[in-house]
């Protein structure tokens, strides 16, 4: 070292999309001098794509003022400039890969939804007429059944959205479809979109889109899809399943279950803006004057009277638990499906942390506390209707299912921030032809500017977080330092801190 030591550089290298997540909390660096003078520069922040350079200065407090050398005061300034930027990366990220089919694809794995796609391992739907020819090339000179029988080809059918007349958005009649697309893994674990079909009737003016057509005309498949995909999502899979579902059990729970209850104390920190948000979801969002019927293809109507209603009616509590879900969807061995491999972990330190076992010692207990039971039978009677087919009425006696779920997803943002990639609705019907289709007919399907901006603030409430959310283990015990005590939950604490847990 030549000179007076006044910052250190620190540089956290990424490379391609597998590491994006890769970041780094690095706490200090200490340096040692040739005199062998010990200084520390703190660092307290993650390195990652949105700063993978950080320039530290040593651990004296400074003030302005005293600030004397032009190259410290200069990252003085610089340090807190970049504090007042809100930098997306991933949305950057998503607007540069967007149009590639592995995104297309990784996002059915990893994206806003990821359990929409099944492993299909039968003939394909009589109305989905893919043929060998179709889609040879894009299965490397294999054959399509023979790919079906080894488990490499995935479908993702939204008949659900089948029927249904589009909105009418600025006097502009909008265009929602119900699209099936099939989709392949690879040799090279990828899994890429090789036919779409975008409405569920096959016909001359419905054709099924394959990657060897137009550059515009197999965007623009890939983009109705994308749309279809908002829908249920945002209508099935984040209102329906996360936020009504859980206004059900958090209702049972204030009505049946006194505050001195093992199983009010271990829920009721998550209901704290249950109630709240689902107020504003039924004012601002699904009402009669609300953002679906504003902003979005399917509308108001339809979106309430009908597509709630057919998605509760498929509804079943094992569809709700992670482990069922995905080996009823065969999805138990697909390569790079990173919310199977996370959400299983959690589901099992959820499993272990089985704080009711420390009150109910057998399926007897479950059965003889008549709080627990008027709480389950509320949920069946009026969260599921009293329909046997959802499978809660055998949730009545056992105490393995005495256990609260909800998976959260907070990412719409991040994958929708950049419209094209999940734009709320589009314009223009889709092609009934193949060929015709170019730049400025992708420009004109997509929504108009208005219904954009709005789209993306809606994405971007929806994303937020609560500052004050449960996110700490301690935040879920009845009583942390009771429970530790008794051995009743200390070794799952152990295991959610272990190093090697989420390698």
């Amino acid at each position: 070292i030549v000179g007076t030591l006044l910052l250190v550089e620190l540089e956290a290298k990424q490379s391609w999309f597998k590491d994006f997540f890769q970041d780094w909390f690095c706490n200090k660096i200490v340096v040692t001098t040739p005199e062998g003078e010990t200084i520390s520069f703190p660092c307290y922040k993650w390195l990652n794509s949105k700063k993978p350079v950080v320039s530290l200065r040593n651990d004296k407090a400074t003030l302005k003022k005293e600030e004397t050398n032009g190259t410290l005061l200069n990252q003085r300034e610089q340090e807190l400039e970049f504090r007042h930027v809100l930098i997306y990366v991933l949305i950057e990220y998503i607007r540069q890969h967007w149009d590639s089919d592995e995104f297309f694809g990784y996002q059915f794995l990893n994206g806003t939804n990821p359990m929409a796609i099944r492993c299909w391992r039968t003939k394909l739907p009589d109305n989905f007429p893919v043929t060998d020819d179709m889609v040879k090339s894009s299965l490397g000179g294999s054959c399509l059944q023979k790919e079906i029988q080894e488990g490499n080809i995935f479908l993702c059918d939204y008949k659900r959205l089948s029927g249904f007349e589009g909105n009418t958005i600025n006097n502009k009649k909008q265009s929602l479809t119900a699209p099936l697309c099939l989709l392949y893994s690879t040799p090279e674990k990828k899994l890429i979109p090789i036919a779409i079909q975008l409405n569920q009737k096959p016909g001359v003016e419905n054709p099924i889109f394959l990657p060897s057509d137009s550059e515009w005309d197999w965007l623009l498949a890939k983009t109705f899809v994308r749309s279809a995909g908002f829908h249920e999502h945002e209508l099935n899979v984040h209102l329906l399943q996360t936020h009504l579902l859980a206004e059900v059990f958090s209702l049972a729970t204030m009505r049946n279950l006194p505050s001195a209850h093992p199983l009010f104390k271990l829920l009721i920190p998550h209901t704290l803006y249950t109630f709240q948000i689902n107020v504003m979801a039924r004012n601002l969002l699904i009402s009669d004057d609300g953002v679906f019927k504003k902003y979005t293809a399917i509308g108001h109507d339809n979106a309430v009277n009908t597509f709630l209603p057919d998605s509760f009616s498929t509804l079943t509590y094992s569809s709700l638990c992670l482990p069922d879900n995905i080996k009823e969807r065969g999805l138990e061995n697909i390569p790079n499906y990173y919310y199977r491999d996370d959400g299983l972990k959690l589901w099992d330190i959820i499993h272990k942390y089985r704080v009711l076992t420390f009150y109910y010692k057998s399926d007897a207990d479950v059965k003889g506390d008549p709080e627990l039971q008027n709480w389950i039978w509320e949920i069946f009677v009026y969260g599921f209707l009293r329909k046997e087919s959802t499978g809660m009425s055998s949730f009545l006696h056992l105490m393995e299912n005495v256990k609260y779920k909800n998976f959260v997803q907070m990412c719409t943002f991040d994958f929708g921030g950049w419209m094209p990639n999940l734009p709320t609705t589009l314009r223009l019907p889709p092609p009934k032809k193949k060929g015709e289709s170019t730049l400025e007919t992708f420009f004109q399907t997509l929504p108009d500017v208005s219904t954009t901006v709005h789209g993306l603030a809606v994405l971007f409430l929806l994303s937020k977080k609560a500052s004050d959310h449960v996110g700490k283990l301690r935040d879920l015990c009845i009583n942390t330092q009771y429970m530790l005590e008794n051995n009743c939950c200390k070794h799952v604490m152990t295991e959610l801190w272990s190093p090697g847990l989420w390698s």
